[in-house]
């Protein structure tokens, strides 16, 4: 009798040294304490409640996991850090922002902001650069046109957070790059079905905002009295932390270096982003499928496959060639690179380390005996696979306040059970892949996600003012469009 009751009295207590762990770090992370620093410590104090050896959690499961992240994702972080700096301080963001002002103007503030915040970050450009240069476009139009300052976060969000970061095929985001090496997929899985997907989140908030925006004006409701400077976000260490928690640059190195005063052509300022989409279609679907890589088995790369490197690989170098092309048309603009280069490199820094620790928290977790429990009750979620992975993400990105964090946890604890249930329903891992990533691109902006924290302030808003529109085309339309693609690769499968 004993030894059942012992064994029931471990997985309880299992489970509340989980919950107890998960809500110190959030409780903690919310207030804008370091992840660095709260990550092990939930860790350890979930292993310690669970009656495992805590300094083997730490050394062996914990930094064996944050070193498996960190080489998997640094390069990435690296690079799109190092090429949005670039790109902000060479003036290209600021003339494709330009563009759209000229082209769309006031009539049209809304779209304009939305497809500017489109082209940049699908283009490659980290979002936290593209907030700081879009708001005072945003606030621009939106004073000219009388909408409600209250509005631009909403459009901001939509055009930089939505169908760029989770849906559209190729994105260089780095959500859109996690999922590879777990499926042996590419930025490119399941096309036709981001494409979709795009569609329903752009169609939906576009019609959000021109809702709202009717009802403003028939209220009488103007853009405000608001003061037109950003409040303090560069500065805060309150949104610094929680910003490279859920995003891949770090706010406090977008102050050094020199924005280039004279503006390039927008060729040239748009060049670069080209290069990035097409480098990286060439990469992923022309070039390394047809390389002899079976060099990669061998003990010294690893033991890998070339499934498992090759979307890495492929946005790696086209974000590369970017940063050279860039730098090449641009040197007479860049007048302090060294100091533009160090700054995008540092910026990475933090965001990733701040990630890692949250995988290696998560690794922790998995490896507990009692997360066999939250491991059967994810996998029992009825409606399949899809319908599972989706919540699993979903709930592990809206807790840690990361869209990518969030989903290395799940694809950490689950991805291989995925994959070969996968296999048993017939199901193309591209399909995995997509699902994945859209479903870490919903739940994560509660109201304590870096990402929401930040652009509130570079706006000048509050929660009060403007969170419910940012919910509404941040995460109901990307709910919507998740069902849409979840619905489809049910009845038809990836294409």
């Amino acid at each position: 009798m004993s030894g059942p009751a012992l064994s029931s009295t471990a997985l309880g207590l299992g489970l509340v040294g989980m919950l107890a762990s998960l809500g110190l770090l959030i409780w903690f992370a919310y207030r804008g304490w370091s992840v660095l620093l709260l990550a092990p410590i939930a860790a350890m104090l979930a292993a310690l409640v669970s009656g495992e050896p805590v300094l083997a959690h730490w050394t062996q499961t914990f930094m064996s996991s944050t070193a498996r992240f960190l080489a998997q994702f640094f390069p990435l972080f690296l690079l799109g850090a190092l090429f949005g700096k670039l790109m902000e301080d060479s003036g290209s963001v600021d003339a494709i922002a330009q563009l759209m002002t000229d082209k769309l103007g006031p009539r049209r503030a809304v779209l304009a902001v939305v497809i500017g915040g489109a082209v940049v970050t699908y283009g490659g450009v980290s979002l936290f650069v593209a907030f700081f240069v879009l708001a005072p476009m945003a606030q621009a139009l939106f004073r000219a046109a009388d909408i409600p300052r209250r509005l631009m976060p909403a459009a901001i969000t939509l055009g930089t957070s939505t169908f760029t970061m989770s849906a559209l095929p190729g994105t260089p985001a780095i959500q859109n790059a996690i999922p590879m090496p777990f499926f042996g997929t590419t930025p490119f899985a399941a096309p036709g079905l981001g494409i979709i997907a795009s569609i329903v989140m752009v169609a939906f908030g576009l019609w959000w905002l021109s809702r709202q925006e009717g009802a403003a004006r028939r209220a009488g409701e103007g853009f405000g009295d608001a003061p037109d400077a950003p409040v303090g976000a560069k500065d805060s260490n309150l949104v610094r932390e929680r910003a490279t928690v859920s995003q891949s640059f770090d706010p406090a190195e977008i102050e050094r270096g020199t924005i280039s005063a004279r503006l390039p052509p927008i060729g040239i300022a748009i060049a670069p982003l080209v290069v990035v989409v097409f480098a990286n279609f060439a990469m992923n679907i022309i070039v390394l499928r047809h390389i002899d890589a079976l060099y990669l088995a061998e003990p010294r790369w690893g033991g890998t496959t070339l499934s498992a490197v090759s979307g890495v690989w492929g946005v790696s170098v086209a974000l590369a060639l970017a940063v050279v092309l860039l730098v090449m048309m641009n040197r007479g603009r860049l007048g302090t690179l060294r100091e533009s280069v160090d700054a995008g490199a540092n910026a990475s820094v933090l965001p990733v380390l701040s990630v890692g620790s949250l995988v290696g928290y998560g690794a922790v977790i998995a490896a507990l005996p009692a997360f066999e429990v939250v491991r059967a009750w994810v996998l029992g979620i009825g409606g399949g696979p899809l319908v599972s992975l989706a919540v699993a993400t979903n709930l592990l990105a809206a807790l840690t306040g990361s869209a990518s964090g969030g989903l290395t946890i799940a694809l950490d604890a689950l991805g291989s059970t995925y994959l070969q249930l996968a296999a048993q329903h017939h199901i193309d891992p591209a399909l995995l892949h997509r699902v994945a990533v859209m479903s870490s691109g919903t739940l994560d902006s509660l109201p304590h996600n870096g990402a929401v924290v930040t652009l509130l302030s570079v706006c000048g808003t509050t929660h009060k003012q403007s969170y419910r529109d940012m919910v509404m085309v941040g995460m109901v339309g990307a709910l919507a469009a998740l069902v849409v693609v979840i619905v489809l690769g049910t009845l038809v499968q990836s294409f």
